[in-house]
């Protein structure tokens, strides 16, 4: 089995689901049992000083990330949080992904979000999107998706309005190349 651990979906002009519409996944697990993963472009409409406050309201929060947008990560337990960041060890639950990225789940990051302590890039999702066994791989054969593999500049450095084209641009085509529709040859 290929694992699409690290890898981007970027949802076709034809997904119609509101949530994924143009929507960006950043992959996390992928395995037999299926996968779970983070859409990286969709504002929660919340700022990241409002998450912290709801949480700490004794943590402090610069004023340069204050106003930094939340996400809304997927629609499965959107009442979770999930941070995507830089390596920075010592969170009380974190997964290494990659070398250079892990995620993390523990409320113990959160305080030091908003402040010096902070891994040096992070994205805070509430809730996240999630595949049975099998069905990412049947979505893609429906051609629902598009696939590039993760880069932390897009993942990270990209503002959030851009990241679906920039991942588009990743593949090496212009958006107004795809179709709204999708075919089989």
């Amino acid at each position: 089995m290929n694992s699409f651990q690290n890898y981007l979906l970027i949802a076709m002009p034809s997904m119609d689901d509101p949530y994924f519409s143009r929507s960006v996944t950043y992959i996390c697990e992928h395995n037999e049992q299926g996968a779970m993963g983070l859409v990286i472009n969709q504002p929660a409409g919340m700022s990241l000083k409002e998450l912290i406050n709801q949480t700490d309201e004794d943590a402090v929060v610069d004023d340069d990330k204050a106003d930094n947008i939340v996400l809304a990560g997927g629609p499965v337990s959107q009442d979770r949080g999930f941070i995507l960041h830089t390596t920075q060890p010592g969170w009380s639950a974190s997964l290494a992904l990659t070398s250079d990225i892990m995620v993390t789940t523990s409320k113990d990051i959160l305080s030091s979000l908003g402040n010096s302590d902070a891994p040096d890039k992070s994205i805070v999702t509430l809730g996240y999107a999630g595949w049975s066994a099998g069905q990412l791989e049947e979505e893609l054969r429906a051609n629902s998706w598009l696939m590039v593999e993760a880069d932390s500049e897009l993942l990270f450095d990209t503002p959030i309005h851009k990241k679906w084209e920039a991942a588009v641009h990743k593949l090496g085509i212009d958006t107004w190349q795809i179709g709204p529709d999708v075919g089989h040859a």
